[in-house]
């Protein structure tokens, strides 16, 4: 599939699923720019896995051994449960990643329970990956991780400053 044709088909996803229970006012690429920002194509286009999910656990993890190691890189482990797959996934499936502890810094700490639309760039060639620039690649999504959580207050903030 060509580099345009991925980007419009996980667009579509994603707008869909932001979409899910917001006002039919709002049009896809008002309503995505709202959520990831203006760079959400280029998001959608450096992501190897975009899905919602629930975080099943994080915890500092060292490669080869899971015990500490002379020289080893520390990660921290993250397994989720993915619920709607976008890119890179399947929904239903288990998925453990693994993240450079370094890069851990760079976003929100997830936490066991937590809800979260994630674009992932596709694993290193050391195994790694972490979220699409930061923060900006981690989406809270509310405790039944259907909607975006505090996305309704921003779209009504949006319409009022238009009127």
């Amino acid at each position: 599939m060509g580099a345009s044709r991925r980007v419009l088909v996980i667009f579509i996803a994603c707008v869909s699923f932001f979409l899910s229970n917001l006002a039919a006012q709002q049009t896809d690429q008002v309503t995505a720019e709202l959520v990831l920002g203006p760079q959400w194509r280029q998001m959608s286009r450096r992501a190897g896995m975009i899905f919602a999910g629930t975080v099943l656990n994080a915890s500092m993890w060292t490669p080869v051994t899971d015990r500490a190691v002379a020289g080893a890189t520390p990660a921290v482990q993250l397994r989720f449960r993915v619920e709607r797959a976008i890119a890179g996934t399947q929904p239903g499936k288990i998925l453990t990643v693994h993240e450079w502890a370094g890069a851990w810094s760079r976003h929100r700490p997830m936490r066991k329970g937590q809800h979260v639309l994630i674009f992932l760039y596709p694993l290193s060639r050391l195994g790694f990956t972490s979220p699409v620039g930061g923060s900006l690649g981690q989406v809270d999504l509310d405790p039944n991780g259907k909607k975006v959580a505090q996305l309704e207050r921003a779209i009504r903030g949006a319409r009022s400053e238009e009127e």
